[in-house]
């Protein structure tokens, strides 16, 4: 692996900025990404445009290995005249840069490093930061008929591997009440207001009564953005809260969904109207357990750092892998920090490193591995090592 040359494309990819409601800027960021995925695979991506998001993927073969990522960010486009590309010290800096634009620059040059793509599929995604909802079906479909799914997302703290993501659900709670005048006439009015201040404490209290004995941790449901009313004048006729819920489980996320459909009003003539529900379910422990032990002992030997596995509150793709019952690890992707924020970057040095681990690993389950713990898989491992040396 070259890692100057890794970092010419992450440049051009940093420098192309998509953010994922602007259609236009993700058009053109799958533009840059398909040129730099044809160069280095020697091959034609096609091109999936639905509901206006546009989708890459590469298919060689049956596929039996999918190795997924994203190519959309949070960034506005602008942002780079405030957070410009940078490299100092060893440290690349720039909107995306750690989310996960090095994650697909290091895909790329794992895969260009084997000595056949027989068998992968890539897919690269536009939506994944609103929650993949045109891409989603692409993603389950894709998933269901492979072996393993490997994540090039960011890192957890310290390059750990993200063993386990909690499942989302997201909610909007409408209260529907009665506007009067504040001032002249307020008992003629249904005060959407007040009732949903009831609600807010309501649902900051769901959390509590779910039970869960996952080990990715607790429950969370937040109330988020909340607005009310017309004017100041005004008995508030409508008003609205957004939920954001992370769960550790199935049975936790099923939980929250009762509690948030049994909501009842506690002021008289108002209505509630409740819109959403599971967006991601979770990526249990089990799911990566397998894999991971595999990508232990080929860090090991590939002269790695110990890999170390992390359980984590956030959502990405690789939650609908696991959904459907293909062995997935995640947060393969670059090793770095500040994922949404002004701070966002990625250590150079490991671009090279976590592309071999990820050569290392597709290779492995392509040639026929065992996924978990045994003297065959490790045999395998050995086998699969001496092939991704030899290529990189």
């Amino acid at each position: 692996m070259d890692p100057e040359a890794m970092l010419a494309d992450l440049e051009e990819l940093v420098l192309c900025e998509s953010y994922s409601t602007d259609h236009e800027a993700v058009a053109r960021s799958a533009r840059v990404v398909g040129a730099l995925g044809r160069r280095l695979l020697g091959a034609e991506p096609e091109t999936l445009v639905i509901d206006g998001v546009t989708h890459l993927r590469w298919s060689f073969g049956a596929p039996r290995v999918l190795l997924l990522g994203h190519h959309d960010t949070v960034w506005p486009v602008g942002t780079l005249r405030e957070h410009p590309w940078s490299v100092r010290d060893g440290v690349a800096r720039g909107p995306g840069v750690f989310d996960m634009k090095a994650g697909l620059v290091q895909l790329f040059h794992a895969v260009a490093s084997l000595p056949s793509p027989e068998g992968l599929t890539v897919l690269v995604v536009g939506d994944e930061e609103l929650g993949s909802p045109t891409s989603r079906p692409l993603i389950e479909s894709i998933a269901s008929r492979c072996a393993a799914a490997f994540v090039l997302e960011a890192s957890a703290d310290g390059g750990a591997l993200k063993t386990a993501r909690k499942g989302i659900s997201r909610y909007e709670l409408t209260v529907h009440g009665r506007a009067a005048h504040a001032g002249l006439e307020p008992e003629l009015g249904a005060n959407a207001g007040v009732e949903l201040a009831h609600q807010v404490l309501a649902i900051a209290g769901i959390a509590a009564r779910v039970e869960s004995s996952s080990r990715a941790g607790a429950t969370s449901v937040t109330p988020t953005m909340l607005t009310a009313g017309t004017s100041t004048n005004t008995v508030p006729a409508r008003g609205r809260v957004a939920v954001d819920v992370r769960v550790p489980d199935g049975a936790a996320q099923r939980r929250v969904d009762e509690l948030m459909r049994a909501l009842t009003p506690r002021t008289p003539g108002v209505r509630l109207e409740l819109r959403g529900g599971p967006n991601r379910p979770p990526l249990d422990p089990v799911a990566s357990a397998g894999l991971f032990d595999v990508a232990v002992r080929l860090a090991r030997e590939l002269g790695m750092a110990p890999l170390r596995g992390a359980a984590v509150g956030g959502g990405s793709d690789g939650n609908f892998t696991a959904g459907v019952g293909c062995p997935t690890l995640d947060g393969l992707g670059a090793v770095g920090g500040g994922a949404h924020a002004a701070g966002e970057h990625v250590v150079v040095a490991e671009m090279p490193v976590r592309a071999r681990l990820v050569a290392a690993l597709a290779a492995y389950v392509l040639s026929g591995g065992p996924i978990g713990p045994g003297d065959d898989a490790d045999r395998a491992a050995r086998d699969t090592r001496r092939t991704a040396r030899g290529t990189a």
